[in-house]
This record gives structure tokens, C-alpha cells and sequence, in this order.
């Protein structure tokens, strides 16, 4: 599921047509600042939508890399605690 930041965002975009200028200019960026917002918002949408993922934490922790919310390292490491606790309650 999107975040509520997530869903203005992508009204504001269709409010603007699409145009990235125009967005960034509602947002006092600089296009490559909402470029990489969007591409980020993009790569969400991809995982939350991505039905080889089915654990829901796992698409979550997914989800937040893609939306920049931590880095790679830490991913792998959320990933693997989180595969290790599960094995281990199973």
C-alpha cells in the first residue's frame, strides 16, 4: 500500500498533466530531485505489485529501499534477520 505522501504526489502529477518542470516547480526542486523521486516511486509500485514476493513484511522492507528509506547493506541485513527469526519460529 502506497503512503499517504505517496498518493499527493501522484495526484499532484496528474493535477500537472505529467510535467515534470511543472511538479518540480510545485515543489521548489530541482528536476533531478523529482526525477529521482519519481523513479523511486516507480520502483515501489513495481515491488508492491511483484507477486513473486509474497511475504508481506518482506515487501515492505522492499518497498522502503526502493523508496530510499535505507541502503543496500541494510536491506540485506533486515532481509536475513527477518529469514532467520521465521526459520526459526517455523
Amino acid at each position: 500500500m502506497l503512503e499517504e505522501e505517496d498518493l499527493a504526489f501522484v495526484k499532484r502529477f496528474i493535477l500537472v498533466s505529467g510535467s515534470l518542470k511543472e511538479l518540480a516547480d510545485a515543489y521548489g526542486v530541482s528536476y533531478p530531485t523529482l526525477r529521482l523521486r519519481l523513479d523511486r516511486l516507480i520502483e515501489k509500485i513495481k515491488i508492491l505489485e511483484d507477486e513473486r514476493v509474497q511475504d508481506r513484511y518482506e515487501r515492505f522492507l522492499r518497498a522502503q529501499f526502493a523508496a530510499g528509506k535505507f541502503d543496500t547493506g541494510t536491506l540485506k541485513q533486515l532481509l536475513k534477520a527477518y529469514q532467520t527469526e521465521r526459520k526459526a519460529t517455523e
